[in-house]
């Protein structure tokens, strides 16, 4: 329902230095209509132009510092409300190169009530320049 929502496209830019950037980042929010700790948040699924990046390229940054996703398994006691931007850092050697991109992003959400994960993906094709 809120899956068009999760990948903000205006918000693509490259980190690290401007003649080598050492990754890419994007704004992002919560495809579930509540607030989760981010310990709840099982995984965060990036693809760049079809190919799978690793869970360990990547790391979240909710305005309360940057965090690792398996550093986010016991983030107890901070928590991703529903609407607020949150970014995805992204190392990625190179940065993305002008043109245009596909983004996937599939968010594995622990929901307390429901038996099994709750899973939310979209893609966007971005220009990027």
């Amino acid at each position: 329902m809120f899956d068009k929502y999760i990948i903000d496209p205006d918000s693509f830019a490259n980190v690290g230095p401007e003649h080598a950037p050492t990754g890419f980042s994007f704004g992002t929010k919560l495809g579930y209509y509540r607030g989760l700790t981010l310990s709840m948040l099982e995984d965060l699924a990036v693809s760049l132009d079809g190919d799978d990046l690793p869970r360990d390229a990547i790391s979240f940054d909710d305005g309360n510092g940057r965090i690792g996703l398996d550093e986010m398994e016991t983030a107890y006691d901070r928590r991703w409300n529903f609407g607020a931007p949150a970014k995805l850092i992204v190392a990625y050697p190179g940065g993305l190169t002008a043109g245009k991109h596909t983004v996937s992003l599939r968010q594995q959400l622990r929901i307390s009530y429901m038996p099994f994960p709750s899973v939310r993906f979209t893609e966007k094709t971005i220009e990027f320049t």
